[in-house]
């Protein structure tokens, strides 16, 4: 396993479409290792494969409970990986729901972002497996972010033109020390 290079704004990958995976191999099973790894490295909670630089619909998540983390951003006995391959949302309700978005390649910037409040997904394990789930909450609102990821949209998207000006601006300056 290793941790990847996450891919940042403005890199123009994070705009582009992601192709699907063909068939589950040693390779991709790979892929979703070191992704889990970089998505714990970095803190995160969920992770597409375009993020570091892998053009597939790969997508790991994990929603670990936060309040026991100390060192390790998420101890072994507390981790609940799930990795998602070819993951497509097939239904959203039209009820909305509002959570400060984040992101790992938009770093220490997150915005208020409405989506709907819970979506079903069909996807592949990486047994080849074919499932379906409908999620709510954080699952339903990290579901909905990371497949934007694979269809080249970014959290900033879903905000005014103003507040992203803002935001892409703060990161402008994180980035040059300030």
């Amino acid at each position: 396993m290793a941790i990847l290079p996450i891919v940042e704004v403005p890199d123009a990958r994070l705009r582009e479409t992601c192709a699907p995976v063909d068939a589950i191999t040693d390779e991709v099973r790979g892929i979703v290792a070191d992704m889990f790894e970089t998505m714990y490295d970095a803190r995160g909670i969920g992770l597409a494969a375009i993020q570091v630089g892998i053009m597939q619909r790969i997508v790991v998540i994990d929603l670990q409970d936060r309040e026991t983390e100390e060192e390790d951003p998420a101890p072994e006995a507390v981790r609940a990986p799930h990795a998602y391959i070819n993951p497509a949302i097939t239904w959203v309700s039209d009820e909305l729901s509002t959570y400060s978005e984040g992101c790992l390649s938009i770093p220490e910037q997150y915005a208020e972002v409405t989506r709907p409040a819970r979506c079903r997904v069909t996807w592949l394990d990486l047994a080849g497996e074919r499932h379906e789930a409908e999620y709510d909450g954080l699952m339903a609102t990290c579901m909905q972010h990371e497949i934007d990821h694979l269809n080249g949209v970014l959290f900033i998207d879903h905000i005014s033109r103003l507040k992203r000006g803002m935001l892409m601006k703060k990161l402008d300056k994180l980035r040059r020390g300030g």
